[in-house]
């Protein structure tokens, strides 16, 4: 298991990079455990200054099925302490990792002489994992009952799910490798459910990003499978909405109510 501020690792961390003449960013790339899956070289600048990528690094966390980074670059003046864009870029880095399930653990500093790290000493920092992202069982709030309404812990857990979706989408692209489409719009109905809108079979299926005729053949496999109906518009006999089976609406609520995304 690896300890982002154990001796050991800091003093590794100086022998690899701390005497450089640029700045460069190495990454670890950790299971659940906190098991190492890979150290990697991840990006190199200039003497003074050191271009992130968020998109990079996490995109090649998910391709390790990482769940942790600690990340690492080195001041070549010798002075670790962090500046205000390390900082920052530290922060928005936490942010997006509570979003798409990956946690950064630490951000190390590394100098010649000494390490500092950001976010040592800050207090208990919000959980990455989806599931503890929320707290579910507040004032026993989120079961099913017979109220025949989306519960609010139920929709925050989709709208969550959905959110997180979309950023990875912005940050990775490769939608047909990455996204379920079904899934997807299984999740589109529910928040639409929850929020009282109709959704025509045409936005559902521009929701998905898949291609129209793509689209409507999903749809029509959700219809035979019973997960969906298709109902005509009673103001415009052109266009159909689409709403969740009675069935699956109860399975998508139970499903969020637990937690889960």
């Amino acid at each position: 298991m690896i300890d982002a501020n154990s001796p050991a690792l800091l003093s590794y961390l100086q022998a690899c990079m701390g005497s450089l003449p640029h700045e460069a960013l190495q990454v670890l790339y950790l299971d659940n455990s906190r098991i190492l899956i890979a150290q990697e070289h991840a990006q190199q600048g200039s003497a003074v200054h050191l271009l992130l990528s968020p998109k990079a690094i996490f995109r090649r966390a998910f391709a390790l099925d990482a769940s942790a980074m600690i990340l690492a670059h080195n001041h070549p003046s010798g002075d670790a302490r962090p500046s205000n864009e390390d900082i920052r870029a530290t922060n928005a880095l936490v942010s997006l990792g509570q979003t798409l399930g990956v946690e950064i653990i630490e951000h190390i500093i590394v100098a010649r002489h000494r390490c500092h790290a950001i976010l040592q000493g800050r207090g208990p920092r919000k959980p990455a994992r989806l599931a503890a992202f929320f707290d579910l069982r507040d004032s026993g709030v989120g079961r099913l009952g017979h109220t025949g309404r989306v519960f609010a812990a139920a929709a925050a857990n989709a709208q969550t799910t959905a959110l997180r979706r979309m950023q990875r989408r912005e940050l990775l692209g490769n939608l047909s490798l990455l996204a379920n489409p079904a899934w997807d719009m299984l999740i589109d109905l529910f928040l639409h459910t929850h929020a009282n809108k109709p959704v025509s079979t045409s936005a559902l299926c521009i929701g998905s990003g898949l291609p129209m005729s793509s689209a409507l053949r999903l749809v029509r496999k959700l219809c035979d499978a019973n997960l969906v109906l298709r109902e005509p518009d009673p103001a415009d006999g052109r266009r159909n909405f689409m709403r969740l089976t009675p069935r699956t609406w109860e399975g998508l609520n139970q499903y969020f109510c637990d937690g889960s995304g």
